[in-house]
């Protein structure tokens, strides 16, 4: 009995050596991607328009050898991008023809990250430029923006893609109320947006508000409906650098928005976190902004906010 227990322990003990190095053998070496090819296509050129339509669409595309994902950065602040297929469309929204700097991070096994780039000339002509002097009081100026707090629908949800009834361009599903009820934490957010006086326009929130509804914030892992600050939301402080892009959704074509979309830098956002720093202006006037945008947790849901240049706790 001795002897057959103590060739089970070897025959055991050999099982768990042979175990742990064939898990090594499959780790395997940990190598950077090599062979890294980035290509562009810029949409509309030809022989007349040799720097695009003044869609500023462009078409990237990257291969390599060893790479799991890939990340861009456009050089045109925005946010770094994440392409897991090395495939992705930018638009470029600054106007007039620029230069840009991309850069591809092709990533490996471990993490291992292979970097190139390129310079790219890209046109654009989009412009809105009454939308840019609406926030910001004109070249040289700057001016200040609150919530909408004494107004009804200050905030709104509603569905992104198109129901049976056709509804996907407005709060169907949630209109809040004037000063509601589980949003009094955020009423007191400031916002203020500059415009130079070369026509460049920079954005900064005040306070370091940010009120991350529920279903975002179970997808980060925080308390839900309610306020938080830079912990939560790091990209909250600072001054975040403002562009102006064709707004494409199909809310914009089915509802007739204005069809223009404020991109914020660096992850800025208006107070409201849902993990998006592009919103849709569906009505801007002097001194009202309405605006739109998804849930980065959820793009089925779209979410409305609405500001105002009146102070609502005066």
């Amino acid at each position: 009995m001795k002897t057959i227990k103590f060739k089970l322990g070897v025959i055991l003990l050999l099982a768990l050596i042979f175990g742990c190095q064939d898990d090594e053998g499959i780790v395997g070496d940990i190598v950077a991607p090599s062979n890294v090819n980035m290509n562009a296509e810029i949409v509309g050129m030809d022989a007349n328009n040799p720097n695009g339509d003044g869609s500023g669409l462009v078409n990237f595309t990257t291969s390599s050898d060893g790479a799991i994902t890939y990340r861009y950065d456009f050089g045109d602040n925005t946010d770094v991008v994440v392409a897991p297929s090395g495939n992705i469309t930018h638009q470029f929204s600054l106007t007039g023809l620029n230069t840009y700097t991309v850069t591809v991070m092709a990533s490996g096994i471990g993490g291992i990250t292979t970097t190139t780039s390129m310079n790219i000339d890209v046109f654009s002509s989009f412009e809105d430029q009454e939308a840019k002097d609406f926030l910001t009081g004109g070249a040289g100026n700057s001016k200040k923006w609150y919530w909408a707090a004494d107004k009804p629908g200050n905030i709104g949800l509603g569905p992104n893609d198109v129901q049976p009834g056709g509804e996907h361009t407005w709060s169907q599903w949630f209109t809040s109320n004037a000063w509601h009820s589980d949003k009094l934490c955020m009423y007191d957010a400031e916002f203020v947006f500059t415009q130079s006086a070369d026509g460049k326009v920079t954005f900064e929130q005040l306070t370091d508000i940010a009120y991350t509804p529920g279903d975002f914030a179970a997808s980060i892992g925080v308390a839900g409906d309610t306020c938080h600050g830079t912990d939560v939301a790091p990209t909250l402080d600072g001054v975040k650098n403002v562009s102006f892009s064709p707004s494409n959704s199909n809310a914009t074509v089915d509802g007739e928005y204005r069809g223009t979309t404020i991109n914020f830098s660096d992850g800025g956002f208006m107070c409201w976190y849902v993990g998006i720093s592009s919103i849709e202006i569906y009505e801007i006037t002097d001194s009202t902004l309405s605006v739109r945008m998804l849930d980065a947790s959820n793009p089925a849901l779209a979410w409305y906010c609405k500001y105002q240049t009146d102070n609502p706790n005066d």
